[in-house]
């Protein structure tokens, strides 16, 4: 089983994320490449099984150039067949908008037609003890589905 995990990163976090997120696959026996989304065109999903893409938001919500760019280009792709998962960080000061693009590239992935295999691990920045073990558990579904 293929999974692809992309990630956008400002600060760190959401790449400590998708490190965490590639060693948990790997020990479930999938074949994972990770890469950052600026440099990643999304139709790499395309020979991929299963798509998660790692992100934060940034303030009140609005996409980053980088993450805006990735977001335009899964528009255009039909990943009928394919499974998705999400996850990222943000800043509960910005509440009404916490995680927004986490939620934004979910909805995206399902009008695409990818079917989601876990739902959304949203963390407020840096991730701890708990957060690591949301994306254990998150992993852990991802195998029991994919590879069940």
């Amino acid at each position: 089983m293929k999974a692809r995990i992309v990630y956008a990163s400002m600060t760190g976090n959401d790449a400590d994320m998708a490190d965490i997120l590639e060693e948990d696959l790997q020990d479930y026996g999938f074949d994972v490449e990770t890469s950052e989304a600026e440099f990643t065109d999304a139709s790499d999903y395309l020979t991929s099984d299963l798509c998660i893409f790692v992100t934060y938001t940034y303030g009140e919500g609005k996409m980053t150039d980088d993450v805006a760019d990735f977001y335009e280009q899964l528009k255009e792709l039909d990943l009928s067949g394919k499974y998705f998962a999400v996850m990222g960080s943000g800043d509960m000061v910005y509440a009404d908008h916490f995680c927004e693009n986490v939620f934004d590239f979910e909805k995206m992935f399902n009008q695409v037609g990818a079917k989601e295999v876990t739902k959304p691990v949203t963390i407020e920045n840096a991730p701890d003890d708990d957060d690591i073990a949301a994306i254990d558990n998150a992993a852990k579904e991802m195998a029991d589905q994919l590879n069940g």
